[in-house]
């Protein structure tokens, strides 16, 4: 792991002592994924699997200690960014991969960061980390995985891809009655207008 203070044995064990087991085994499904897709988009392998491991890091924490940590280390997130406590975890973790890991590398804490929500202008990287975290072999739908690879070869695949997750997450979150952060509408506007 060639972009953290840590081996790989090191933050193995400190996952394991933090997560429960299907976010550990999540976590490692979404290191081959982010590797699998650096691969297919000529994007650097070792970025993409120091991102997809870590990238869960915080997700095991109480709502309470996020939202701490949130309050007194992290002053750059919004206040809509918190109205679903399912995406506190993601700037914590980019600041656990900080912190703990030593990880300096921006495009590694940015795909961190925003691997829930998306961003506006998202890079390559950033966009293969977010879907490597939704469409990876160990805890989700192989037939989704599928189709989503099929996506991803097609010309513009990752915009198609992302444009899918994000039609997806927004009909979820109407559906369940949940608040949708203003970031990810614009992200969804963003892809939707480069896609027609």
């Amino acid at each position: 792991m060639n972009y953290t203070s840590k081996n790989f044995e090191e933050i193995n064990k400190w996952l394991r002592e933090k997560l429960n087991d299907e976010r550990y085994f999540h976590s490692l499904g979404t290191m081959k994924c982010a590797v699998e897709l650096a691969q297919m988009f000529n994007l650097d392998v070792q970025k993409a699997q120091t991102a997809g491991l870590l990238h869960d890091c915080a997700k095991c924490f109480s709502n309470e200690e996020l939202v701490s940590i949130i309050n007194s280390k992290i002053p750059n997130v919004e206040k809509s960014e918190l109205l679903n406590y399912k995406t506190l975890h993601a700037p914590v973790s980019a600041y656990i991969a900080k912190e703990v890991f030593g990880v300096n590398d921006e495009e590694i804490l940015s795909a961190i960061r925003w691997h829930t929500l998306g961003r506006c202008e998202m890079s390559d990287f950033e966009k293969i980390v977010f879907l490597a975290d939704k469409i990876e072999p160990n805890m989700r739908p192989i037939e989704y995985r599928e189709e989503m690879l099929e996506i991803l070869k097609s010309e513009n695949g990752l915009n198609k891809a992302l444009f899918r997750c994000f039609s997806e997450t927004i009909k979820s979150l109407v559906e369940r009655k949940l608040g949708i952060c203003h970031i990810t509408i614009d992200v969804y506007n963003e892809l939707l207008n480069c896609l027609i």
